[in-house]
């Protein structure tokens, strides 16, 4: 692999308006990457630049901005990507039965079909410059799934599929993939849940409206909402190592939840799992 020195190396973070795509933009660009940093609203946009950060426009919905995104991020960086840091996503919150095919397929068009465009759109630059890093922020529930969180659940998994056969795909080429394992992070997650929660479950009508009620205030609760919660930080640890290393991990746990349950699913049947898993 030719030698790159940090200062030149160049990454494309997606979903950079807040939480741990804010922090590792930030953080990067402090430590000597030049890092382009994208978000869908004008309004976040304007912030990153603020910071010295390069900042594009891109939404995961629409194949447009994502190519216009790449084209210029080709312009800022004459040519060559470093690597590519798939944060951007949401959580759709709701049962199974309540999640309407339009909901699934917004779930499934922000956090896999734009996702994974937008990396076979880079993967071509690194194969000719010989080189590169595609990470992927997913999830505890890529690994393992909770109630409620059907839509989620199943675009990490999908996620993770396509991560994993990519990786064997790319094998002798110096095009690394790997999978980052959050479980609860300090961010606006539960914030953007809760909106997709209201607008688009039928609360008061479903079997599952006390449920439901759980939910929201889960969502709504100032500050960690659960144990072994992490800042962004731990997040960026990860990520570090995963720009850095001469062998980088295919999968990186981040929090206590992340390391447990990916050991339970190894060791305990799917019924004793299950058990565990509704309790919470």
């Amino acid at each position: 692999m030719p030698h790159i020195t940090t200062k030149k190396k160049t990454i494309l973070i997606t979903g950079c308006s807040t939480g741990i795509g804010f922090y590792c933009a930030k953080t990067l660009h402090q430590q000597g990457y030049q890092v382009i940093a994208t978000a869908r609203k004008e309004k976040d946009i304007k912030k990153l630049k603020q910071l010295g950060l390069y900042s594009l426009q891109l939404d995961l919905n629409h194949s447009h901005s994502i190519q216009q995104a790449i084209h210029d991020t080709l312009d800022i960086t004459q040519g060559s990507l470093y690597a590519l840091f798939n944060n951007g996503a949401y959580g759709q919150a709701g049962a199974v039965e309540d999640l309407s095919r339009d909901v699934l397929r917004q779930q499934f068009e922000t956090n896999l079909f734009g996702t994974q465009e937008l990396t076979n759109l880079v993967v071509p630059i690194m194969r000719q410059q010989g080189y590169g890093r595609i990470i992927h922020n997913s999830s505890v529930l890529g690994l393992v799934a909770l109630a409620f969180r059907g839509a989620y659940n199943a675009s990490k998994y999908a996620l993770e599929g396509l991560a994993d056969t990519q990786r064997l795909e790319l094998r002798g080429t110096n095009i690394y993939i790997s999978l980052i394992e959050p479980g609860p992070i300090l961010s606006d997650f539960r914030k953007n849940s809760l909106k997709a929660l209201q607008n688009n479950i039928n609360i008061q009508d479903s079997v599952y409206a006390e449920q439901y009620q759980k939910t929201l205030e889960r969502l709504q609760k100032e500050g960690a909402a659960v144990p072994f919660t992490l800042p962004p930080d731990a997040v960026y640890k990860k990520l570090l190592h995963a720009l850095e290393n001469k062998h980088p991990k295919a999968r990186y746990y981040v929090t206590f939840p992340t390391y447990l349950f990916g050991f339970l699913r190894r060791i305990l049947s799917t019924k004793r799992l299950d058990k565990i898993l509704a309790k919470i």
